[in-house]
């Protein structure tokens, strides 16, 4: 077992996000076995869900004339429009049903309010509206954080980034996350993440 200090956040392991879903990304149940026996090592473990109303202002549905992937501006910053997801109470919302989310001492839900997107698990990506997570790591004495999931260059990025520039020691296990890498989003990620201080392992 690792140090009280230690914390293992999973991003996003969902229904959604794996193979069938609405937004899958390739290999995404790959990684659902392998992030279970490593939650054994860890005295922390938090996991993030996407919740989405089902007219989200992140999803090209909502955009007449938008297709998804396509980029648009919004109040805080360019947004991708991305296909219908992780809808609150559906079951593409669901943690991939071979997940061990009992595991879990607490669920971080983002994404819920609907005209702004969440793609990090401590914020907004407005970047100063919270989730809660970091109040909730200092209080249980956490200092290093372990961050796997879906998809590394999206919401792990933003993620561990976050939890970079707050002050957390950060590491991201690149073999227990899978990318959607669009345009070439998966070697940005990598240098956002390196140049924040991240530990890509």
């Amino acid at each position: 077992m690792r140090p009280s200090t230690d914390a293992l956040i999973v991003i996003d392991v969902q229904n959604d996000f794996c193979e069938g879903g609405a937004l899958a990304v390739s290999g995404g149940s790959e990684v659902v076995a392998p992030i279970n026996a490593l939650m054994a090592e860890f005295p922390v473990v938090v996991l993030s869900q996407d919740w989405h109303p089902a007219d989200h202002a992140s999803f090209a549905s909502q955009h007449p004339g938008r297709a998804p992937f396509q980029m648009i501006d919004m109040p805080y910053g360019p947004q991708v429009l991305w296909p219908d997801h992780c809808v609150q109470g559906r079951s593409g919302a669901a943690f991939h049903p071979d997940l061990d989310a009992d595991r879990a001492q607490m669920i971080v839900r983002k994404g819920f309010r609907r005209g702004i997107d969440s793609y990090s698990a401590f914020f907004e990506n407005d970047h100063t509206t919270p989730t809660g997570l970091d109040g909730y790591l200092r209080a249980r004495g956490v200092s290093r954080l372990t961050f796997v999931g879906l998809a590394l260059d999206f919401c792990v990025q933003f993620s561990a980034v976050d939890a970079a520039k707050a002050g957390f020691r950060a590491e991201v296990r690149q073999d227990l996350c899978r990318a959607i890498d669009l345009d070439g989003s998966l070697a940005g990620a990598r240098a956002a993440m390196a140049a924040a201080g991240v530990a890509l392992i």
